[in-house]
């Protein structure tokens, strides 16, 4: 699998969130960052995620797009757009309910002129925002906090609809009892 990677950029009031590749849990303090930023971002007028690169989004990921979308919903005209082109990608989307909080768009569907202008944003020449985490050399704290991110992700998820309450109760619950057994 491809490594994750994120790209970021705002400008002229458009925030554009890129994600390539195999986009885990190991990025999501990056994507927890990125959704600080833009809440707080004066002059925002429309948000796009691109997921046209990405070849796997999991669970905890796309919790931290909800909030994105979710953090924004109300200042922007139009809801948040998610693009994507992966058949598995599209998929996770429509099972999670994200058509809930963003307007998710088939990159393939897109016109050639709107993808150019995606692939013409300046995030594709941004660095990419990488995260990595050895998690053998994680201490008590950082697993605390990958805990703390993982409960908060899911719990946004299965507010958009009743499979992922059904789906996601299990983990949260068993997530909730090692954070009861930790000291702290």
């Amino acid at each position: 699998m491809d490594e994750g990677r994120i790209q970021a950029v705002f400008e002229d009031g458009l925030f554009v969130l890129k994600l390539s590749g195999d986009v885990r849990l190991t990025l999501c303090a990056t994507l927890d960052q990125q959704v600080q930023r833009v809440a707080a971002v004066e002059g925002l007028e429309s948000v796009i995620i691109d997921l046209r690169e990405a070849t796997n989004v999991d669970s905890t990921a796309l919790g931290f797009l909800a909030k994105l979308a979710l953090a924004v919903r109300d200042r922007l005209v139009m809801p948040a757009q998610v693009v994507a082109a992966h058949p598995d990608v599209l998929t996770m989307l429509k099972v999670m309910g994200f058509d809930e909080v963003a307007s998710v768009v088939d990159a393939g569907s897109l016109p050639e002129a709107d993808q150019a202008d995606l692939d013409g944003a300046s995030c594709c020449n941004a660095p990419a925002l990488n995260e990595s985490q050895d998690d053998a050399d994680a201490s008590p704290q950082q697993e605390q906090e990958l805990r703390g991110r993982i409960l908060e992700a899911h719990r946004l998820l299965m507010c958009l609809n009743g499979h992922n309450r059904l789906e996601f109760q299990p983990l949260i619950e068993l997530l909730e009892s090692e954070e009861h057994r930790q000291p702290h």
